[in-house]
């Protein structure tokens, strides 16, 4: 049979084709400057010229610690509203125009930023707007990605999403390690140009988006069969009349025919909800809320929007060092989620890599608290004691493992997971409300980390070390496979309920004669939906 990178359930060969790798890349170009803008800002607020411009100098560490605090939990604000608001554009214009909508709204964001000139009031502006428009591209790109992808590789294809992230959180890193050692701080050119950079992702998916379709399953909510056809037959690079994409369209008629109320019973208000309440609906959702929680809660963002930080509690001195120190935690971070996209999340699976990914991804949080408990080193560092042991050499090496770690399992997973397991007439509102969730926690866990660091130390290490240990634990009794399922089959992996006879409502939505279905002969057609349902 032979080694391969995607999941074996018999999906032709030339569904895994360049075209649905193209646009998973184009569309990712927005996940790039959601990674640049995540990670850019930490390395940012310790250029010497930013602190001196935005006033961060003349302050007490507590003053400061609120600043940063403000200054990174702002993006995270505006990325809850942009990720909760956006799913009624998402459904009424379609995913396509809808990305570029939020596209346009991120660029206006990064602008403000850009041109803030000391003014912090700007900065928050900026990072809340920006904030907006990457939460509704957080929302958007995943559920753009799992709607055109095929199922032997829809892992991957959503995995692309978090390479860009965390490829562009890693371009942060080192840029602002390169301003730091090329740019004099005497000039506001240092931390102006990290912060102008990140335009140029989003220009590039701007220009981009133009060549992608609209999704086959937007167009199927609307009743358009026949671009649902022509999509599906470009995307798959097959013949319209192929067993493979006529099984497909059927299969997501049957899905629109079995949730989808008679016209005028429900207002779309009451229908939401008791969609949202339903068994295989409201499961789901649970799992989505605690996934997206306890990715936060794994403690990476830490590390990710105070790495300067956390590499001065391992005794490391000096901004240029910090930034160093800081870009190979990127690379650790994007080798991590390459491996995830590669091989990981098609070959183990979603369920396996949670779980693993949990516990042995704790192991290095467990070493870091232990060592800072033992040492001290920024006490010692303070004392002027500089010298590191192979012990704290050992502890640095364990920020970037976990970093590697936790982007091969949590990081790729759960979007992958909120993405691909919702039906499809909630699918939008559901992946709003898991994402919004996920920028919730990212909120309250950026606001609240310079005083954990500040007062915790080692403890903050053991708190989230722990907290991983509970996620694997819940990972192993609660979370169901889905490698290498349609996104039709979530029905049946979750328990959800049939509202109708599947060939009934089949033949009620495509409205046809007696003897055939498609040019299909009836009887064909009905043991085609028994099969797929």
């Amino acid at each position: 049979m032979g080694f391969n990178f995607h999941a074996e359930n018999g999906d032709p060969p030339e569904l895994r084709n360049w075209r649905v790798h193209l646009m998973a890349i184009i569309m990712s170009m927005g996940s790039l400057a959601m990674g640049y803008d995540t990670a850019v800002i930490g390395g940012t607020m310790a250029l010497d010229s930013f602190k001196r411009d935005f006033g961060l100098n003349d302050v007490s560490q507590h003053q400061r610690d609120t600043l940063q605090g403000n200054i990174v939990s702002t993006f995270q604000a505006g990325t809850f509203f942009g990720a909760l608001l956006t799913f009624p554009i998402g459904e009424k214009i379609g995913r396509k125009k809808a990305i570029m909508l939020a596209i346009a709204i991120f660029l206006i964001g990064g602008t403000l930023m850009t041109s803030s000139n000391g003014h912090l009031p700007l900065i928050y502006a900026g990072r809340a707007v920006a904030g907006f428009g990457i939460g509704s591209v957080s929302l958007l790109v995943p559920v753009y990605i799992a709607e055109t992808s095929p199922p032997s590789i829809r892992g991957r294809l959503v995995g692309i999403f978090e390479i860009l992230s965390q490829g562009g959180g890693m371009c942060g890193f080192w840029i602002n390690y390169i301003v730091n050692r090329t740019i004099s701080v005497d000039t506001k050119t240092q931390w102006l140009i990290p912060l102008a950079l990140q335009l140029l992702p989003g220009v590039l998916l701007f220009c981009g988006i133009f060549w992608c379709p609209e999704t086959p399953r937007w167009y199927a909510k609307h009743e358009r069969w026949e671009e649902v056809s022509e999509t599906l037959s470009w995307i798959r690079k097959l013949p319209i009349d192929h067993e493979y994409v006529r099984n497909e369209l059927e299969e997501i008629r049957a899905q629109i025919s079995s949730v989808s109320p008679p016209p005028g019973t429900e207002s779309a208000k009451t229908y939401y909800v008791s969609r949202l309440l339903q068994k295989g609906t409201r499961n789901r959702i649970g799992i989505g809320l605690l996934l997206m929680a306890f990715q936060n809660l794994t403690g990476v963002n830490i590390i990710t929007y105070y790495s300067p930080r956390i590499f001065e509690t391992l005794g490391i001195q000096g901004t240029d060092t910090k930034l160093f120190a800081t870009g190979f935690y990127g690379v650790a971070k994007t080798l991590g989620m390459i491996i995830f996209s590669v091989w990981l999340v098609e070959k183990v699976g979603r369920r396996k890599g949670l779980i693993w990914g949990a516990f042995v991804g704790s192991i290095p949080m467990w070493y870091l608290g232990g060592y800072v408990l033992r040492n001290d080193p920024t006490a010692a560092a303070a004392r002027g004691d500089v010298a590191r042991s192979g012990w704290g050499y050992l502890a640095i090496v364990c920020v970037y493992l976990y970093g590697l770690i936790y982007c091969a399992t949590w990081q790729g997973i759960t979007w992958v997971y909120c993405s691909e397991i919702f039906p499809l007439d909630v699918r939008m509102l559901c992946v709003a409300i898991t994402t919004a969730d996920q920028w919730l926690w990212s909120f309250i866990i950026s606001r609240t980390t310079p005083y954990m660091i500040t007062s915790l130390g080692y403890g903050t290490y053991m708190f989230f070390a722990s907290l991983m240990v509970c996620m694997g634990i819940w990972a192993c009794w609660f979370v169901p496979e889905t490698k290498g399922k349609s996104l039709e089959e979530m029905e049946d992996i979750f328990g959800a309920a049939k509202t109708q006879d599947s060939v009934q409502g089949n033949e009620a939505v495509v409205g046809v004669n007696e003897k055939e279905v498609d040019g299909i002969p009836r009887a064909e057609h009905i043991e085609n939906i028994r099969i797929l349902r």
